[in-house]
């Protein structure tokens, strides 16, 4: 549980993160929502969050600039004075094939993706040490290991994530700071609207997915919230540098195979 802890979840306006801040909220936390592009979903997710009984502030920070990486967390520090919980859960990414990758997508992708994490951590550590410790979770994605279509920087900053993770959950273990991280599978979110314009096979590869995942249905964002809260929690004090895959046994059969999965988008 997360009563009385405070909780920041980057790009909390919507889907995954909306959902994670949501469940914190329920578990007892105040939350801190960060946006960078669109302010009302945020908005409206710190509003459920506040008729939860909870505290909500709404943060607008490009996360991978780092002078606005570091002024979230000075708003952090103002409102709350301390952080229990972070959740780097932003993303963003240019999608597309590697003979058309660009400079910019690259740096773009991760700067946001993974060098947030890393200093976000510098800021994060001192307001956790002020309340005896925390935990950080870090969203990443299965095409860090697994070639998805057009998916490779995207892929590679994840997979630089889960590398920051191991090194952080090391590293910062003598604050007694916990650091893991959640790879969701296909989720089904309203971002999936956006990919319908991207591939038109959406729908046909959606239905792949739900055929191939052994749990018999497709990951929500509820999913990965849950496993998110507990790795929050007391009970898994223990569990330290995990990658904790949630895709109902996706990538574990056949289903893999056949279907090619939409990337990722902010």
């Amino acid at each position: 549980m997360s009563v009385g802890k405070v909780a920041l979840v980057t790009g909390s306006g919507r889907g995954i993160g909306r959902a994670i801040a949501l469940r914190l909220a329920r578990d007892g936390a105040d939350v801190v929502v960060n946006f960078f592009r669109n302010r009302t979903p945020a908005d409206e997710t710190a509003a459920a969050i506040r008729d939860l009984g909870r505290k909500a502030l709404v943060v607008r920070a490009n996360i991978g600039d780092l002078d606005q990486l570091a002024g979230l967390f000075a708003a952090v520090e103002e409102a709350f004075g301390g952080l229990d919980i972070l959740v780097n859960n932003a993303a963003s990414g240019y999608n597309r094939p590697i003979l058309e990758q660009k400079r910019k997508g690259w740096q773009w992708t991760l700067d946001i993706n993974a060098r947030s994490a890393l200093f976000g951590a510098q800021h994060a550590v001192p307001l956790m040490k002020k309340r005896g410790g925390g935990h950080i979770v870090n969203i990443t994605s299965m095409g860090s290991q697994l070639v998805l279509p057009d998916y490779v920087v995207v892929g590679a900053s994840k997979a630089a994530l889960e590398t920051i993770t191991r090194y952080m959950a090391v590293e910062l273990a003598p604050h007694d700071i916990a650091v893991n991280a959640v790879s969701p599978g296909m989720v089904a979110t309203e971002a999936l609207t956006h990919f319908r314009q991207l591939q038109p096979n959406l729908d046909a590869t959606m239905r792949q997915v739900h055929e191939g995942t052994p749990a018999g249905r497709m990951v929500v964002p509820e999913d990965v919230a849950g496993t998110v809260a507990f790795l929050c929690s007391p009970e898994a004090a223990m569990i330290r540098g995990q990658i904790i895959t949630v895709d109902g046994g996706f990538t574990l059969g056949l289903g893999m195979a056949n279907a090619a999965l939409p990337a990722e988008a902010e």
